[in-house]
């Protein structure tokens, strides 16, 4: 789309990315942060990480995979939201706000419904039968009134919760159609919504000013809510609100990016000084320099970390879309491939991981053997599933 500009008119872009248009490094980064978030899952029983988990090997945790897990937890989601806002206003634009919403529903609620009702159970009941000192329960049963919680909670319940019912991993799915849907409302209430609007390009003072004010709102969100501390907002939306702040605040960013070209106009300098920032502080961390103990309440530690999260994760988000931009803009068709199955592949690819964690602990290998295997083979299966099965049912493809 293309706007010519008069001398009585306020600055427009040149250009906008068309509604369904791909950006190739943007598809290619996307399919390099879903293998992360496989990785990520994969190392969950063997690493340590502290957080509940469907499998937990019978030795208990022998790698030590917590600075992975902490230096992951502090972009790689925001990173996701601010890819998946980018391309929200083109389409809002050319499908208008009741098309819109309706495919939103479609795409995202229907996965996170299915997933909610049928994938989650399958694995919570695997759970129960292998690691809950109660009596054996068949599915049926487990899911009225265990999942459900239909029959009251039992006493010296195990947890993490009661009762178990959760989207885990498709919390993500959930929020994006939060956010889309308010994106829909606040686009109708200012009558805008096919304005494009300019700026400046992004410059060191808006990214700082824009770290600062999300790393302070991150703090005071801290100071009642720790990190993996999950509630259900409004009752039904899984939500972990210490990293929310940086989820709605790069959803934001995603917008204004697409309406005001920013990934276009991302200049070299931009780029690298903070893909140099965001690395250096992950090296910090991976070195054991960052040391804060305690990241909760109205303390230091919760401070400091807060605003170290946030830098790294502007820093990193900035300068992974750049260096992307750079080095693969111009995408192979086993790319594009991966890139058509990588929303799939985030969908099942934690009963695949599971599956795969409760097969291999039957053999005698280390942790660190067994973590690789499952991250390799989880992501080739999960990928497979996609591509030569689930992509090719009609209204299953249509969805995905």
């Amino acid at each position: 789309m293309y706007h010519l500009q008069t001398k009585s008119s306020p600055p427009v872009i040149k250009s906008i990315p068309a509604a369904g248009q791909r950006l190739d490094y943007l598809d290619t980064l996307k399919v390099a942060l879903t293998c992360l978030v496989v990785v990520h899952h994969a190392g969950q029983p063997y690493g340590g990480s502290g957080g509940f988990w469907y499998f937990q090997p019978q030795n208990g945790p022998e790698i030590e995979l917590g600075r992975f897990f902490a230096v992951n937890a502090g972009f790689f989601m925001s990173l996701f939201f601010l890819i998946s806002a980018y391309f929200l206003p083109s389409s809002l634009r050319k499908k208008g706000a009741k098309k819109f919403l309706r495919d939103r529903f479609i795409r995202l609620g229907i996965p996170a419904l299915f997933g909610f009702l049928i994938i989650v159970p399958i694995m919570m009941h695997q759970y129960y039968l292998h690691y809950r000192p109660y009596a054996d329960l068949s599915f049926w049963s487990y899911y009225i009134h265990v999942y459900f919680g239909l029959s009251g909670q039992p006493e010296n319940w195990s947890g993490p919760s009661w009762p178990d019912l959760q989207f885990a991993h498709l919390w993500f799915l959930e929020h994006l159609l939060f956010y889309a849907c308010i994106y829909t409302l606040v686009s109708r209430w200012t009558k805008n919504r096919n304005n494009v609007v300019t700026s400046k390009p992004l410059n060191h003072l808006s990214i700082l000013l824009f770290a600062v004010i999300v790393g302070l709102l991150t703090f005071v969100t801290r100071i009642k809510y720790p990190i993996d501390h999950w509630e259900g907002f409004l009752g039904f939306i899984q939500a972990e609100y210490a990293h929310v702040p940086q989820y709605a605040s790069f959803f934001i960013v995603g917008v204004m990016a697409s309406r005001r070209n920013w990934f276009t106009t991302l200049s070299t300098k931009i780029g690298i000084t903070w893909l140099i920032i965001g690395s250096f502080l992950a090296g910090m961390y991976y070195l054991g320099l960052i040391t804060v103990e305690t990241r909760y309440g109205l303390t230091k530690g919760n401070f400091i970390y807060s605003f170290y999260e946030t830098f790294l994760c502007t820093g990193l988000c900035l300068g992974l879309i750049y260096l992307f931009k750079i080095m693969v803009n111009q995408t192979a068709s086993f790319t594009k491939t991966l890139s058509a199955n990588s929303y799939a592949v985030y969908i099942i690819h934690v009963p695949v991981l599971v599956t795969l964690q409760y097969w291999i602990d039957r053999y005698d290998i280390s942790m660190i053997s067994q973590f690789l295997f499952v991250s390799l083979f989880g992501m080739i299966l999960s990928f497979a599933i996609s591509h030569f099965f689930l992509r090719k049912l009609p209204f299953i493809k249509q969805i995905l």
